[in-house]
């Protein structure tokens, strides 16, 4: 595992982030944290089928560049989704139904847990497709330029996808036109199951747009105030008219690529090792009670109130009919 997954004392001595702020990215990331949970009780009980990616140990990533993003800003990612549409205000309740293919789903319960949108909310998917986001995203960036409209789109991949091609083509064409686009490289260590200096001769993916003359920084993405300063960096250079940056983000994936991934590639001792000092959430909780911002009741009451909220998501989503077989042939094509 890299290096930079050890235990590290002066995580909390970079930028300040207020009580107000801390108790908003502690409930936000306890929000993906307990509805990644129970997809995954949901999933095993049969409710939701097809594949299923959990964000769990990811959270800081999508929740810090959330807070650094301006109105109008937006988000594109891969099939490792259902964060990114939290993050973004999708609501619970829309996309635990859409997971279990319910009409009451984001995408009416035709998209499953890899493919949702909501273009109210600048949410452009959740896509299965390893590494397409970019390209798409490197699109949208461009329409961004095009219309001047000030906004930029924020396109999240993995350490699996900084190896597929048309991320390099999407580089080149987004440094040569200096598109505003921000790309996050989800380092999360493991493509599946293949460690990343398994599969990556340049293990340091934020050098990966140096060709392109891309700017790169590596961020602790286990720390969600670290990942907000860097964004707004990034987003800033985008705005700007000084084109992409590419943000490598170390984080860890507790679970296994999939819920069908028993994660065998790893030990356990590694994985409780990352949950006992690296924990994102844990990190944000000694924050708040180290600067007397909380007590450890106020942070259970916050608890409670998202695992109701993650509860009445669960139950919605099953009382929630099936589509309707009128919609098979629905949302195909799109009109003149």
């Amino acid at each position: 595992m890299a290096e930079t997954m050890r235990a590290d004392a002066g995580r909390s001595r970079g930028p300040k982030a207020s009580k107000d702020e801390l108790l908003g990215y502690y409930r936000q990331m306890l929000l993906i944290r307990r509805f990644e949970e129970r997809a995954g009780q949901l999933y095993g009980m049969g409710l939701i089928g097809g594949f299923c990616h959990l964000y769990i140990g990811q959270e800081a990533v999508v929740i810090g560049m959330q807070a650094a993003m301006a109105e109008g800003d937006q988000v594109i990612t891969g099939y490792r989704d259902h964060g990114h549409m939290l993050a973004c205000g999708m609501e619970a309740n829309g996309v635990m139904a859409e997971l279990t293919g319910r009409s009451g789903g984001y995408s009416r319960g035709k998209g499953g847990s890899m493919h949702m949108f909501s273009r109210e909310k600048n949410f452009f998917g959740g896509h299965g497709i390893v590494g397409a986001q970019v390209s798409l995203g490197t699109g949208i960036a461009f329409a961004n330029k095009y219309r001047k409209n000030d906004a930029v789109c924020v396109a999240y991949f993995g350490d699996g996808a900084a190896n597929q091609g048309q991320v390099y083509e999407s580089f080149n064409m987004a440094s040569l036109w200096k598109l505003p686009v921000v790309y996050i490289v989800e380092n999360n260590q493991y493509a599946m199951g293949t460690a990343v200096q398994r599969s990556s001769s340049e293990t340091h993916l934020y050098k990966r747009g140096v060709s392109f003359n891309i700017p790169g920084e590596e961020v602790d993405g286990m720390d969600v105030v670290a990942v907000r300063e860097a964004g707004r960096k990034a987003l800033a250079r985008a705005r700007k008219g000084d084109g992409p940056t590419l943000l490598e983000m170390k984080t860890y994936r507790y679970r296994g690529h999939s819920m069908s991934d028993p994660a065998k590639y790893r030990t356990r001792e590694e994985v409780d090792e990352v949950k006992a000092h690296r924990d994102p959430i844990d990190h944000v909780k000694a924050l708040l009670i180290e600067l007397g911002h909380a007590d450890e009741e106020a942070l259970k009451e916050i608890d409670r109130d998202i695992r109701a909220i993650v509860t009445a998501s669960a139950e919605f989503a099953q009382q929630s009919p099936e589509p309707d077989a009128g919609e098979l042939m629905t949302d195909i094509l799109v009109g003149a």
